[in-house]
C-alpha cells in the first residue's frame, strides 16, 4: 500500500462532567484525527495525548509537530504491505508514542478494510466482547464518589476504578470498600506518590484491591521493585511501559504483577500486541487502559482489548459515559458490563463528517509528491 493523502484535525469535545486525578482537572479534550488515504482506501486514527505535559512529555502540539513534520513525509508515498514495514519508515523517531499511535492505528483500520476484514481478526483477536470498568475522577466530597459508582454499577459496569492522591486516598478508599464490600475495586495514583509514602501505600492491603496503578514516578521500574516487594496488593505499571522490552525488565525483576496496556502510550496497536504476547508468555495479566478516546481511538481499544490475555475489565466504558455525541457511528456502548467487539472492516465504526467539521479547532492536509 502506498499512503496518498493524510489530513490531521484537531477536535475538542466537552467531557459531560469534569474529570481530575492527581496532576489535572480537564473539563474538555482535544484529540488529533488522522485520516489516511491509501491505494484509494480510507483509514482513521485517533492521537489521543492530553493537551498539557502533566501525565507524559507528549502534548497535542507536540504531537501536531511531530506526526506533521516528520512522520507524515516521512511515509507518504513510500511502499509497505505490512504494520511492521510501515513502522519500519519511522523508526527512527524516538519516543512520541501518542503521535505514532494516531497514524499507525488509521493505517491499522486501512490495511484491515483493503482485505474486507474487521480490526480484531486482523491483530489476532479472539473474544466476541471486553469486559468493561469505569474510572472515576477525585472529586470534591465523597458523597459525589458514592452517586458516581451507584450510577455505573447499576448500568452494569463490572470494576470500578478510583483515582486517589495525597489527601485523598486510605480514607476514600476505605469507605468505598464498607459501602461496596464486593465490587471490583482497584487504584490509580498516577505516579503521586514516592517510597517516603510506604507506610501509606501498605495501608491500602487491607481493602481487597484488585491493584494499585503507577503509585510511584511515571518514569521508575527499580522503586516499584521495593514497593512491590513490600505490598500484598498487586501493583500494576501503566506510565512506565512504553514498549514490549519495558514489560519484560519490568516483570523480570519483579516491579509489578499486572500491566495496564494503553494503545496510544505505547504507540499503536503493533506494540501493544507485542506487550500483550510478553505478558501472557510470563503469565502476567493485562487489561486495556483508556485516554478518554473519542470512538475512534476507542474502537481501536476495543479490537486490541479482544486479545485473549486481557483478562482483566478495562477502561474501556461507554462513550455515553463521556460525551453527549461521539465523532462515531455506531455509538460504542456497554451493556451489562461488556463492550461487543465490532464485526465490520477495519474498525468497525464509520466517522461522522459534519460532527468533525463543527468542532474541529485546526486541520491540515498533507499529499504525497506535494
Amino acid at each position: 500500500m502506498r499512503i496518498e493523502q493524510i489530513d490531521l484535525a484537531i477536535v475538542r469535545l466537552p467531557l459531560i462532567r469534569p474529570f481530575q486525578t492527581s496532576s489535572s482537572r480537564k473539563a474538555h479534550l482535544d484529540h488529533i484525527l488522522v485520516r489516511i488515504v491509501a491505494d484509494g482506501v480510507e483509514g482513521w486514527g485517533e492521537c489521543a495525548s492530553p493537551s498539557d505535559p502533566f501525565y507524559c512529555p507528549e502534548t497535542t502540539e507536540t504531537c501536531w509537530h511531530i506526526l506533521h513534520d516528520f512522520l507524515a513525509p516521512m511515509t507518504l508515498g513510500k511502499p509497505w504491505a505490512t504494520i511492521e514495514e510501515l513502522t519500519a519508515l519511522y523508526k527512527k523517531v524516538k519516543g512520541n508514542g501518542f503521535a505514532r499511535a494516531g497514524l499507525e492505528m488509521a493505517c491499522w483500520d486501512a490495511l484491515a478494510r483493503s482485505q474486507g476484514m474487521p480490526l480484531h481478526r486482523l491483530l489476532g483477536g479472539t473474544r466476541g466482547e471486553v469486559l468493561s470498568g469505569v474510572s472515576l475522577g477525585i472529586e470534591s466530597n465523597i458523597g459525589a464518589v458514592f452517586e458516581n459508582i451507584d450510577q455505573y454499577l447499576a448500568e452494569g459496569y463490572r470494576r470500578i476504578k478510583l483515582k486517589i492522591a495525597p489527601g485523598w486516598d486510605v480514607d476514600v478508599v476505605r469507605q468505598v470498600r464498607e459501602r461496596h464490600p464486593d465490587v471490583a475495586l482497584q487504584v490509580d495514583a498516577n505516579s503521586a506518590y514516592t517510597l517516603d509514602d510506604l507506610d501509606l501505600l501498605k495501608r491500602l492491603d487491607e481493602f481487597d484491591l484488585l491493584l494499585i496503578e503507577q503509585p510511584l514516578a511515571h518514569d521508575d521500574i527499580i522503586d516499584h521493585v521495593k514497593l512491590q516487594a513490600a505490598l500484598k496488593t498487586p501493583v500494576c505499571l501503566d506510565e512506565s511501559i512504553h514498549s514490549a522490552e519495558d514489560a519484560r525488565k519490568a516483570i523480570e525483576l519483579g516491579a509489578c504483577r499486572v500491566i495496564n496496556i494503553k494503545v496510544s502510550r505505547v504507540g499503536g496497536p503493533l506494540e501493544a500486541r507485542r506487550i500483550h504476547d510478553v505478558c501472557r508468555e510470563r503469565d502476567v495479566p493485562v487489561w486495556c487502559g483508556g485516554m478518554h478516546e473519542f470512538g475512534i481511538g476507542r474502537a481501536a481499544n476495543v479490537a486490541v482489548a479482544s486479545l485473549p490475555g486481557f483478562s482483566l475489565p478495562g477502561d474501556v466504558s461507554g462513550s455515553d459515559k463521556y460525551y453527549r455525541e461521539d465523532v462515531v457511528e455506531p455509538a460504542i456502548l456497554a451493556t451489562n458490563g461488556s463492550i461487543a467487539v465490532f464485526n465490520g472492516p477495519g474498525l468497525g465504526v464509520e466517522p461522522v463528517p459534519d460532527r468533525i467539521r463543527k468542532n474541529t479547532l485546526r486541520a491540515a492536509t498533507l499529499r504525497a509528491g506535494a
